[in-house]
């Protein structure tokens, strides 16, 4: 099929029947489980991943977990609880708060980023975001860590290498804390953990390894985000949710999937990363979706440069074989 705009369309009742076939063959044939549990986190591919889950082996074979810490942004929660409502799932809601501070403390954060911001106190906000402009102006990936102080005033500090990793290093443990209550929850009840990793997230390396990546099963990982929108409609997933802008929620100040990782709107975004995967033209490319063609080698480039610099993330660990 050539390039064009309805490249990524599918026929969601055909991808709805796909999908069930392969969760009840690796439920009860390949893993031999009761079911599946699935974290719900107030956003679009996990409230998909349960509603597929749901028509594939029936309402009560599927248990959401509502996993908040103390700076997730409450309408999370609040939108995942009406979508596991809707959806007649058994559901609750684990406060990972403590889990997080036991592995490394919100102090201990607190105090790396104010050697960063030395006007950060606990309590202020902060998130880390990259230009979102690269298909307007060539620049380089470099992340700014962005704190909102008491009175309302924004510091910006660009970060380095170590320092991003670093402030990373703690939004991460929330991520793998939550795969920690999913484990306990599944293997109690001889129960699936379903991932809910999209294609555009997978093939970029927008997720974390043994938090969210580490799953039983990884049902959406050959959809990109668009379909992800196309299956949810299909499903009557929560309309908030379908609304809402994706977001990583791992910071107390919210920040946009665009903003923190990916620096294309998504409108955009899926179409350059099919036509990047399938080797369609530059021009091809610029042409179809009319955009200049330096946009389109600025995000093949980028691209190239985060799937290689993700590939370890999508491999289990090196071996001497």
């Amino acid at each position: 099929m050539s390039f064009s705009l309805d490249i990524l369309k599918i026929d969601p009742g055909e991808e709805l029947k796909k999908l069930s076939q392969f969760i009840v063959r690796e439920t009860r044939k390949v893993f031999r489980r009761k079911g599946i549990v699935v974290g719900l986190s107030g956003g679009i591919d996990s409230a998909c991943m349960a509603a597929i889950a749901v028509q594939a082996l029936g309402k009560e074979r599927v248990v959401g977990l509502v996993l908040p810490e103390k700076e997730s942004n409450p309408i999370s929660e609040e939108y995942a609880t009406k979508h596991a409502l809707a959806l007649g799932i058994e559901h609750r809601t684990i406060d990972i708060t403590p889990t997080v501070e036991s592995v490394s403390g919100y102090s201990r954060r607190d105090d790396y980023i104010k050697t960063l911001v030395p006007e950060y106190r606990a309590g202020c906000k902060y998130n880390i975001s990259l230009p979102t402009d690269l298909l307007e102006r060539d620049s380089f990936n470099f992340y700014n860590l962005q704190v909102e102080l008491p009175g309302g005033e924004m510091k910006k500090k660009r970060l380095n290498l170590d320092e991003f990793r670093a402030v990373t290093s703690f939004a991460n443990i929330k991520i793998r804390s939550r795969m920690l209550h999913l484990y306990a929850e599944a293997e109690k009840r001889s129960l699936l953990v379903a991932g809910t990793t999209n294609r555009t997230e997978f093939i970029l390396g927008d997720f974390c390894k043994y938090g969210d990546g580490g799953t039983d099963i990884e049902p959406l990982s050959y959809l990109y985000k668009n379909q992800i929108y196309q299956l949810s409609e299909h499903l009557g997933v929560t309309r908030e949710i379908i609304d809402r802008a994706p977001s990583p929620d791992t910071f107390s100040l919210p920040v946009t999937d665009q903003e923190f990782f990916f620096r294309i709107p998504f409108d955009k975004l899926d179409f350059l990363l099919y036509a990047w995967e399938h080797k369609v033209t530059d021009q091809e490319a610029a042409s179809i979706l009319s955009l200049p063609e330096e946009s389109v080698k600025r995000a093949y480039k980028d691209f190239t440069t985060k799937h290689r610099a993700t590939a370890h993330i999508r491999e289990l660990g090196h071996t001497l074989d």
